[in-house]
């Protein structure tokens, strides 16, 4: 397997970037202990602009007008874009991991490329009801998106 990984930058806003405080690290391939290449250390700067971004881009942006139904549409086009890059992204995860190519080839990708499509089925399925209450009351659900949410490694979760 060849190496084709570059410096790593993060991605926010659309754009990539490195992080604010200009840290990076190095990411090691634990079967040779070799270094891959090194990626922006994104901190608590870093998860900040992020999730104005994705605020911003919840807010105003057009996922705010999008049908469930072209939502699913994008789910499915990111699973066939890792059916696309299947080798290209099992080897890059193999290097960065050490487990064996066929596990990640298989088994991690087949199950990310599942999940996609499950959820891209799932998208124009999920809906409010009505649940029978005791008197003259109407009770109903509306499922709609929570908003924007973040996890650092921290564990500091933003909303």
């Amino acid at each position: 397997m060849a190496n084709p990984t570059k410096p790593g930058k993060l991605l926010i806003n659309n754009e990539w970037c490195e992080a604010v405080s200009g840290k990076r690290f190095d990411v090691i391939n634990p079967a040779t202990e070799t270094k891959l290449t090194d990626c922006a250390e994104g901190d608590q700067a870093d998860v900040e602009r992020a999730v104005a971004a994705a605020r911003k881009a919840f807010e105003s942006g057009p996922w705010k007008k999008m049908s469930a139904r072209e939502r699913g549409r994008i789910l499915n086009r990111a699973a066939q874009l890792l059916e696309r890059h299947r080798q290209e992204i099992a080897e890059l995860e193999t290097l960065n991991n050490g487990k064996p190519i066929s596990e990640t080839l298989h088994v991690d990708l087949t199950l990310a490329i599942e999940t996609f499509e499950y959820y891209a089925g799932l998208a124009d399925k999920i809906h409010g009801e009505t649940i029978p209450v005791n008197g003259p009351f109407l009770n109903y659900t509306l499922r709609e998106p929570a908003g924007v949410v973040a996890k650092s490694f921290r564990g500091t979760s933003h909303c």
